[in-house]
């Protein structure tokens, strides 16, 4: 009897099981997914915003419910509260600090479990004003450095700051001498000026979201003592900590400012390490942008000017907020199974890992549950198990959380979604192997039967542990039906394949092995036989790989269309086509393979770490490993470098010149001292160069003296008693050490004792040697050479060069001035003696004026050299002009010639020829006008010019006539022509008038308005009363 009850308890609770796995299965449920999560809030105090939301939204089925905790507390949500939830979302209104300020953390729940959120901040920012008390004034020598202290108020966040010069918005430039820190907000003046003298103020802003606000401090008045010109060496005042900690992906600012008389240079460096790419340099400010671990070290800081040097050092240190490498994910396990999870994550400090189940934190062993660093594991897993676990990690710049769903399922065993298949298909003394998986929790016990027979393990049937059927050396016997049955607790199934056995695949002509150049084609072989009822494959692999054809860049193609024909043609063969090829011949249900190995021989791959060692001024010694020599012995190797002047890289001199093939060492000569070198390696053979090395590690040579005099050496020029030398820069290439400058050597020509100079800097480019002493236009001997820390260059060739001119101090003579025409005339003149010149001679101006003006309103022409005689253009007719002539050099004009007079003559006659007639005679036209009649005011008439043009496109010619008319030869099939007529005489030409001659018109006469237009040049033709002129250039008549 109590048998029979037990028996009746265990029916019912595995009916209970099953009602509860289809009620589950039935609805596609999940626990809480967050999609987005609360973040850390800033809110300004006295915002016109009445509300704060922190976001919260999760994905759940069924939909998740929602609370929030404030600093671990759970937030009451009541009708009449500040507080009220918005879908997940938690709106608080008229926030307060002192009420509001703290951690919020978001819990989604549903029928699958629960899970919390980050945590998030809610802060309140402000910025107070600046204290009202007066500042004290500041006095310092002009000349020295001063620093004025921001004092900032009370605030949150971080300010930025800038600093006001008497009167908003008068901001201080951040230039080189004047700084303002970031981190205190004090201004440093490096060297004081007098525009310096003033009232300065602190102006300090805040930037919360949208909202600025800015406050300034009370006036502090500079009075600068009487300037102290005296150099000195730099001081650094602004200095950055011992200890920088950053977080890793965030940009870094380090600041070093420095007083000093010459102003300071600021320059940066890694004393463990080389400059990165991410460093953004502007002297005072060093910024590491998206700093990352390999930023950490000693940086140094210099401060350096002609007197001397100061350095400040300081770690930055990296650390990082936690970040995972190893996260928990969805799991179902079967109910009594054990289960572990793991979680692993970085970070700097090291981060502390917990988990949580449902919300509440898993700190020890608990029943069967137990928890060891980033290790959750389970024993024996029952359905309670199932829910939401989460595993947290933190350290002291954050928190991350990961989350996961445990489902623990029993399921009676269940074939639909993978039984055993239908037709199973093996090949003749082949394998095949039978699949039982069937859906089951917990795991199912599996037997396999052939018909009735129950089979078990022997030399040709295996079982495997997961329940898979083995069979090996199949024959015609073992076709027949095979049947898995899966039994649990929970309940059985069983599902059956029917066994199929065809003839095998065989492989009837293999690959064989080959040895290529690169670039060459070839075609790899493979035939084979099969079951006829069965469709043949073939795939070919490289080392193990499938080879795609399709997406083999043209290398790959089939050779063959025919289905038991699969040969492999490889074209334009490269390195990476070496290797074991094999041929695959496949069907549904067995497979036949032949392997066969190609060799490509080609340039050699690039050699392996290149190491620069023994560094001096122009060698280095380079050391590397061999690369691959790609089957043909490497017979050579050649170096090349780049420095940070060029990003082309040159192939370099070497010691041994050429280096051989088994060598792994080389000193490369002939190098730029205090240049920056990245060095590559390239070997060759036969077949070609092959690809380079990766580039060295950067260094720097060593520094060495000049050895290269600068050029473009010359000068002259600037103001009395000056004597101006120029050069060309030199080039950073040939500067060879810090601290470059150039010295100069200078006397006057034909003196004994030479005069020097030292000029700072490798961008100066002249010097201004200045001493009464010094004349105009006196030659000087100057030499110049360069130096640097490590000595002095050689010096360039002499190279004369003249002091500052002075303005001519003679006058042209014998000016002489003629009237040409009645706007132009001619100038003459004795030039000056090259003797009494204080410079040199650039050429004469020419001044004129019109009777009864002003030399100086007078018009003015220059010629360029050593001519001695003018055409001025552009006068008025018939007017009495004054003439005096100058000298000129680069230093002005010299004194007035005596002047000279000269009439224009009248202009010409204004009215044109009239009354135009002519008449043709055989291959002659006779042209006749009225004569022009000069008035008192316009020049006497002594002739005519007749310009004769055949048609608008044939070259026109020139006539000239002394009296009123003029015979023209024309061709026999002359048929029209255009004529323009005008008078000349002393005061040039007159405005023309304008014909056009018709043959068939007879005698004819015909006067038109007067025209101006263009010439083409013509030919010149010479009688008793008429000239014809060849025109070389346009004439406007």
């Amino acid at each position: 009897m109590g048998g029979a009850a037990g028996f009746v308890r265990t029916s019912l609770a595995v009916v209970a099981l099953l009602a509860w796995c289809q009620a589950q299965s039935s609805t596609r449920s999940y626990g809480p997914v967050f999609e987005e999560q609360p973040a850390h809030t800033l809110f300004p105090e006295g915002s016109a915003e009445e509300k704060v939301t922190l976001a919260c939204r999760a994905r759940a089925s069924p939909p998740a419910t929602y609370r929030w905790k404030m600093n671990g507390t759970e937030i009451k949500v009541e009708p009449d509260s500040r507080y009220r939830l918005v879908a997940g979302d938690l709106v608080i209104s008229n926030p307060v600090k002192a009420k509001d300020a703290g951690s919020y953390q978001c819990v989604a729940s549903n029928s699958r479990g629960t899970v919390v959120s980050r945590e998030a901040s809610l802060r309140f920012g402000f910025l107070q004003e600046f204290s009202a008390e007066e500042r004290d004034p500041v006095k310092i020598t002009e000349g020295w450095g001063v620093m004025f202290a921001c004092s900032p108020p009370p605030h949150y966040p971080g300010l930025s700051y800038r600093w006001l010069l008497n009167e908003f918005p008068n901001f201080i430039p951040a230039d080189g001498r004047r700084f303002v820190s970031q981190t205190t907000g004090n201004l440093y003046i490096a060297k004081t000026e007098a525009s310096d003298l003033g009232n300065y103020s602190c102006f300090a802003t805040s930037h919360i979201d949208f909202i600025t606000k800015s406050v300034f401090s009370k006036f502090s008045r500079l009075s600068l003592a009487a300037e102290d010109a005296r150099q000195y060496a730099p001081s650094i005042k602004a200095r950055f900590p011992a200890d920088t900690y950053a977080l890793a992906g965030q940009m870094v600012t380090l600041e070093c400012f420095a007083f000093g008389n010459p102003v300071p240079r600021i320059k940066w460096r890694k004393l463990d390490g080389s400059q990165s790419s991410k460093w953004i340099g502007s002297e005072p400010l060093l910024q590491i942008q998206d700093v990352g671990f390999e930023d950490e070290g000693t940086y140094e800081c210099e401060a350096e000017n002609t007197k001397g040097r100061d350095t400040h050092q300081g770690r930055i240190i990296i650390q990082a907020q936690p970040e995972w490498l190893k996260v928990i994910t969805d799991t179902e396990a079967d109910i009594g199974s054990d289960l572990r999870w793991s979680a692993a994550n970085a970070s700097q400090p090291l981060p502390f890992l917990f988990f949580s189940s449902n919300g509440f934190i898993l700190l020890f062993a608990q029943n069967r549950i137990e928890v060891s660093g980033g290790e959750l594991r389970f024993s024996k897993l029952v359905l309670e198990d199932s829910g939401m676990y989460q595993c947290v990690a933190e350290n002291k710049h954050g928190t991350v959380y990961a989350s996961a769903e445990l489902t623990v399922q029993a399921l009676a065993p269940d074939f639909r979604l993978s039984p055993v298949k239908r037709l199973i298909p093996a090949a003749r003394s082949g394998k095949v192997i039978i699949p039982c998986q069937p859906r089951a929790a917990p795991k199912a016990t599996v037997l396999w039967t052939k018909g009735t027979e129950l089979l078990v393990n022997s030399s040709r049937v295996t079982i495997t542990a997961d329940g898979t059927l083995i069979l090996q050396n199949i024959s015609k016997s073992d076709e027949g039906k095979y049947t898995c049955f899966a039994e649990n607790f929970m309940g059985k199934a069983n599902s059956t394949g029917i066994l199929s056995v065809r003839d095998a695949t065989k492989i009837t002509l293999a690959p064989s092995s080959a040895d290529i150049n690169v670039g060459e084609n070839l075609t790899l072989q493979c035939h084979a036989s099969h079951d006829p009822t069965m469709d043949l494959t073939f795939t070919w692999s490289l080392d193990d790989f499938p080879i795609d054809l399709d997406r083999s860049e043209g290398h790959y193609r089939r050779a063959s269309a025919k289905e038991a024909i699969g040969d492999l043609s490889i074209f334009n063969t490269q390195l990476r086509h070496s290797g074991r090829y094999t041929c695959t011949a496949q069907t549904v249900v067995d497979s036949a393979s032949e392997s066969a190995t190609l060799t490509v021989r080609g340039p050699p791959g690039p050699p392996g770490g290149v190491v620069v060692r023994d560094i001096g001024d122009t060698t280095v010694q380079l050391s590397w490993s061999r690369g691959f020599d790609n089957h043909s012995p490497i017979a050579r190797y050649i170096v090349e470098a780049r420095t940070l002047l060029s990003s082309k890289w040159k192939q370099m001199r070497t010691n041994p010149v050429n280096i051989e093939g088994n060598a792994e060492t080389a000193q490369v000569v002939n190098l730029i001292p205090w240049m920056d070198y990245e060095f590559r390696v390239l070997a060759s053979n036969i077949l070609g160069v092959g690809e380079p090395s990766l580039p060295s590690s950067k260094i720097r040579t060593k520094e060495a003296a000049p050895t290269v005099a600068p050029s473009g050496l010359g000068g002259g020029g600037g103001a009395p008693n000056e004597l101006i030398i120029n050069w060309t820069p030199t080039l950073r290439d040939y500067q060879n050490g810090d601290g470059f400058g150039y010295i100069l050597s200078f006397r006057k020509k034909g003196t004994q004792g030479w005069l020097t100079a030292r000029v700072p800097h490798a961008e100066s480019l002249h010097y201004v040697y200045r001493n009464e002493s010094i004349g105009p236009y006196t030659p000087f001997e100057v030499k110049i050479k360069a130096y640097n820390r490590k000595g002095e260059g050689p010096e360039s060739l002499t190279a004369i060069v003249y002091s500052a001119e002075e303005e001519p101090k003679v006058a042209p003579f014998r000016v002489m001035a003629k009237a040409v025409l009645s706007s132009e005339m001619d100038v003459s003149w004795e030039p000056v003696e090259q003797g009494d010149m204080t410079g040199v001679l650039l050429g004469y101006e020419i001044r004129y004026w019109k009777d009864g003006g002003k030399e100086e309103a007078a018009d003015r022409v220059r010629t360029a050299g050593l001519v001695t005689s003018a055409h001025v253009t552009g006068l008025h007719p018939n007017t009495k002009y004054h003439v005096s002539v100058r000298a000129y050099n680069r230093a002005g004009t010299g004194p007035p010639s005596p002047s000279t007079n000269v009439t224009t003559t009248k202009p010409p006659p204004k009215r044109p020829p009239g009354n135009i007639s002519w008449t043709f005679s055989g291959s002659t036209v006779s042209i006749k006008w009225d004569p022009v009649v000069a008035k008192a005011d316009e020049s006497a008439v002594t002739g005519y010019k007749m310009l004769y043009r055949q048609d608008s496109h044939s070259a026109p010619t020139l006539y000239l006539a002394s009296k009123s008319r003029i015979d023209i030869p024309v061709p026999e099939d002359f048929t029209h022509a255009f004529v323009q007529i005008r008078v000349t005489g002393p005061g040039g030409d007159g405005t023309p008038a304008e014909v056009h001659i018709l043959r068939n018109s007879g005698t004819s006469m015909m006067v038109e308005d007067s025209v101006t237009r263009p010439v083409p040049h013509a030919a010149l033709i010479t009688t008793n009363s008429v000239v014809m002129l060849a025109l070389i250039r346009y004439l406007e008549l």
